[in-house]
């Protein structure tokens, strides 16, 4: 029923200003614009889109929110680095990070949190 359905992830963000220099200037991504219910809106490939919202608290999320499927996790790592995107390291049971990196099953993924605390993933599909 829903297959063919476009899909809009939502992020909590606190301050929507500084969300969006963060996901415009950091990220690249392309604005769509404000909607009348406060939600700003940006295109992403395949037609999903992404809707940041303001809300007091903020996210409390301690998962991933959002993955960006890239085809070199690596270069897309070095590209956010230049543009000021500070990356997670971790080192835990079943999740360890080396220069940022680390393989999980069938990926290599990155993990960066947004200005607003949402954490966010660079991932690259392994053959």
């Amino acid at each position: 029923m829903l297959a063919d359905a476009p899909v809009t992830t939502l992020l909590p963000v606190v301050d929507l200003d500084r969300a969006r220099h963060f996901y415009q200037q950091s990220l690249g991504l392309r604005p769509v614009g404000a909607r009348a219910d406060g939600k700003f809106i940006y295109a992403c490939a395949g037609g999903a889109l992404l809707a940041l919202f303001p809300r007091h608290e903020g996210t409390r999320a301690e998962h991933t929110a959002l993955s960006f499927q890239v085809p070199d996790v690596e270069a897309a790592v070095q590209a956010l680095e230049a543009a000021g995107v500070v990356f997670e390291d971790y080192d835990l049971p079943g999740l360890r990070t080396e220069g940022h990196l680390c393989v999980l099953g069938a990926e290599r993924a990155a993990w960066f949190k947004d200005s607003e605390g949402n954490i966010l993933c660079v991932h690259q599909d392994l053959a």
